[in-house]
């Protein structure tokens, strides 16, 4: 099998390395089909990091919700592997830290939502909740900016 590797609009060599699925949830008896029940959706990233490996990990959080209840849940998480270079240039040795830029960590998101979309499809697929689609996201305006991590953490 042989490993795609892409270079984003930044010029970052990665791959998509592995796709998780660390939650799904159907609550049933939370979810109203009453007309005018609105319908609201949180969403969420969360960042990790395999420095060994060279893995970031994107986790993609979507809570559907009715009256602040959630009744619909799913969490994807992308592991994506860094090639060595774009890696090497994004570390800081002096200060045992890596600042991923906003624009790559941004591309890397989209693709997160996108496999969440996919994810989400698939699990809900011929239930009435397929009807819940996760609609264009603004992943950007979600990212504040460069994601950073100290490498210096025990274990």
């Amino acid at each position: 099998m042989t490993k795609m590797t892409k270079s984003d609009n930044t010029g970052t060599g990665f791959a998509l390395h592995k796709i998780t699925t660390d939650q799904f949830a159907i609550i049933d008896d939370k979810f109203t089909e009453d007309e005018g029940a609105i319908v609201n959706l949180r969403s969420q990233f969360r960042f990790g990091l395999d420095p060994e490996s060279k893995i970031l990990l994107i986790k993609a959080l979507f809570i559907y919700n009715q009256k602040e209840i959630p009744f619909l849940i799913i969490e994807t998480g992308c592991h994506f592997q860094i090639r060595k270079e774009s890696w090497n240039a994004y570390l800081n040795k002096e200060h045992h830290a890596i600042s991923f830029p906003k624009d790559f960590i941004t591309h890397l998101a989209v693709i997160a939502v996108g496999t969440a979309r996919g994810v989400l499809h698939a699990k809900t697929e011929n239930t009435k909740f397929n009807q819940f689609l996760l609609p264009t996201i603004n992943v950007e305006s979600m990212i504040d900016g460069n994601v950073n991590f100290d490498l210096n953490y025990p274990g």
